[in-house]
């Protein structure tokens, strides 16, 4: 990670377990510094930006992270396994390996999963929100202003969404524009220019910015929605599971004293 001259990507899985989130009672003193280290060194006044790495965090519990540790990952990925029919044939054959005879039947193994046809098939899902607060505040904001057509249209959906979770702040844009940004610079760069150096590499400064904007996706009303919508929905998915598991703990917590209580004073 710290030798600029290679491209590395570093993996932290568990983050929930390795980080503590502030006010957790459950954390250890240990969590609570590894939290403190990976947010001065991600997004902190001392980070050192050497362009040549990325981190990913992985966990099964999101919510539990500290939020803004959580709002340092610029993007985010939902892995939630098998989903549709042709997902379970291929993860079946997948599995089970090929010492077998069994017939595929009428089924195109693994075309579901080709990359560009999943990540286009995501993207183009976050066109409307998922999740159901974030449903209603875009259902509000659009009988209110019409179509987001416009940034002033746009800004206002932010602000709504603000409104309804103020844990969406000004990091949420910055990594919203962020994701935007690298989708619009989502392109090969063709391999004779990096065969014949004459092509490209040697030609002057503006000449070689222009040829790499004619390679890039321009930036459109829909795709700054659907990362809006991508990055909200996180936020919301998050906050909604976190609520909805300390409720739960409560309830259990309440059931068991009444128990207690009822026990108790049988036995007086």
């Amino acid at each position: 990670m710290l030798d600029p001259s290679v491209i590395g990507f570093g993996t932290i899985d568990d983050i929930d377990q390795v980080a503590g989130k502030r006010g957790d009672r459950q954390s250890s003193a240990g969590q609570q510094e590894v939290t403190a280290v990976f947010m001065q060194a991600f997004a902190g006044a001392g980070t050192v930006v050497r362009g040549n790495c990325t981190f990913g965090m992985f966990s099964n519990y999101p919510e539990n992270v500290d939020d803004a540790l959580r709002q340092r990952a610029g993007a985010r990925f939902l892995v939630d396994g098998p989903q549709s029919k042709e997902d379970y044939i291929d993860i079946l054959s997948l599995l089970l390996g090929k010492n077998h005879a069994i017939p595929v039947g009428e089924h195109e193994l693994f075309a579901a999963q080709e990359i560009r046809k999943a990540v286009a098939a995501s993207f183009e899902g976050h066109s409307k929100p998922h999740e159901e607060g974030l449903l209603k505040v875009w259902d509000r904001v659009f009988s209110e202003i019409g179509k987001l057509d416009t940034l002033a249209k746009m800004g206002a959906y932010l602000k709504a969404i603000q409104t309804a979770d103020e844990r969406f702040t000004g990091r949420a844009i910055k990594n919203i524009t962020d994701a935007v940004k690298v989708r619009a610079m989502d392109f090969e760069l063709p391999d004779a220019w990096m065969e014949e150096p004459d092509l490209f590499l040697f030609k002057p400064y503006d000449e070689k910015l222009a040829m790499i904007r004619g390679l890039m996706t321009p930036i459109s009303v829909e795709m700054v929605i659907q990362e809006i919508n991508r990055y909200a929905d996180s936020e919301f998915r998050y906050a909604d599971k976190s609520d909805e598991v300390a409720i739960e703990a409560m309830v259990r917590d309440f059931g068991r004293t009444e128990e207690a209580k009822r026990r108790w004073m049988e036995g007086k």
